[in-house]
């Protein structure tokens, strides 16, 4: 395994004898020289920016060496970040039958009269775990917005139509311990931060749990916000999702993992760092339109095929929520995750050394490998980078 820290990486018959020390200019050697990539190649010197990790993978990029791209190839390492299919559970099995693309393209192209923010994270929840009561879920969040227009039925009829009333009043629903909330309001869940843990990510167990992370969080945000009439939507920073409220034509952040309180951009680019290009191409910090919002809500089917290693489906899968966002710069770098799997599956395993791979084999194996560089080299373009 290459050090996370490796930058200036040496290779000898495939092993990695040498890197330089990431803020360093120490140069340090390996004392047991273990094979890194699952071929047997002499892949020469890298340049210092040849390794590109990923939400799902690392990359080969910038090589210097000669050879094929399958001989350039490095093989890619794995490892779970918020938004993607907790581990631990088996997929194969559990993913419906039917064309997972027919399902996004109809929760894309369905109008907001017919399909709502919460049904739609309920379908989409529902394609992750078939056993969920959607039903069940979306009359609780009935019985909790009118338990919100209670709240607000005390107040006077003009500030209690007014919007920033009804936020106010979602927010002490939400967060604040009352009769409203059986005085059990909702909470981060500190123990599970990121949403790593099986199921954590659901709206169904925040409602159950009443702990929730940056995903489940703002969904229950939007979903009675929606309710309520408020006009919300989602936006994206590194690895986490907040809200976006908009009255008499100014937008306001809303952080749902800390008492949907306001937060400034200001506060996102210093807690979550993102490239200057990224804001604007509209990667972070976007006020989505509803087709954008979905296509980054459905991004959850998008990792549950790849966990059921359906790579075929994740990449076509991908495409339609680029189509729908085409700054959706976690859908590429999973599609390019998809095409590594692939790579992986049909070629690096069956065929341990490269002279071993059938001459009917290269082109495909070549297709995969550039297509995967392709959709990394696309999120980058877009100034996507690997959150630290």
């Amino acid at each position: 395994m290459i050090p996370a820290e490796a930058r200036d990486c040496r290779f000898r018959g495939g092993q990695l004898v040498e890197y330089k020390a990431a803020g360093s200019g120490t140069r340090m050697r390996r004392s047991a020289q273990r094979p890194f990539s699952l071929w047997t190649l002499t892949l020469g010197r890298l340049s210092s920016d040849c390794l590109t990790r990923s939400r799902n993978a690392y990359t080969c990029k910038g090589c210097d060496s000669g050879g094929s791209m399958i001989g350039r190839f490095v093989a890619g390492l794995v490892f779970a970040l918020v938004l993607s299919w907790p581990a631990g559970r088996s997929l194969a099995a559990e993913l419906p039958a039917q064309s997972s693309a027919d399902f996004v393209q109809a929760l894309l192209d369905a109008r907001a009269d017919d399909l709502g923010f919460a049904r739609a994270k309920l379908a989409v929840d529902k394609v992750v775990d078939p056993s969920i009561d959607d039903a069940a879920a979306l009359a609780e969040l009935d019985r909790m917005a009118a338990t919100i227009r209670k709240m607000l039925a005390m107040l006077p009829p003009e500030p209690a139509a007014t919007d920033i009333e009804k936020l106010k009043a979602l927010r002490a629903f939400i967060y604040e311990a009352g009769w409203w909330n059986d005085n059990r309001p909702f909470q981060y869940d500190l123990s599970d931060p990121l949403g790593q843990k099986p199921g954590s990510q659901l709206l169904t167990t925040y409602l159950a749990t009443r702990k929730g992370n940056c995903v489940s969080m703002p969904m229950l945000l939007l979903a009675l916000g929606e309710r309520l009439g408020l006009d919300m939507t989602l936006s994206t920073a590194p690895l986490h999702l907040f809200v976006k409220w908009t009255d008499g034509g100014k937008t306001w952040n809303l952080e749902a993992t800390s008492g949907g309180g306001f937060a400034r951009d200001e506060h996102y680019r210093k807690q979550l760092p993102m490239t200057d290009e990224a804001v604007r191409n509209g990667v972070y910090l976007k006020t989505l339109t509803r087709r954008e919002a979905l296509s980054v809500m459905a991004t959850a089917v998008l990792d549950r095929l790849i966990a059921a290693e359906r790579f075929d489906e994740a990449v076509e899968v991908a495409d339609m929520l680029i189509e729908a966002y085409p700054a959706n710069a976690y859908a590429l770098v999973k599609k390019g995750t998809a095409y590594y799997r692939l790579l992986e599956r049909d070629i690096i395993k069956k065929y341990p050394r490269e002279s071993d791979i059938p001459a009917d084999k290269i082109t495909y194996a070549n297709e995969l490998y550039q297509a995967n560089r392709d959709a990394f080299a696309k999120a980058e373009a877009l100034g996507w980078r690997m959150p630290k």
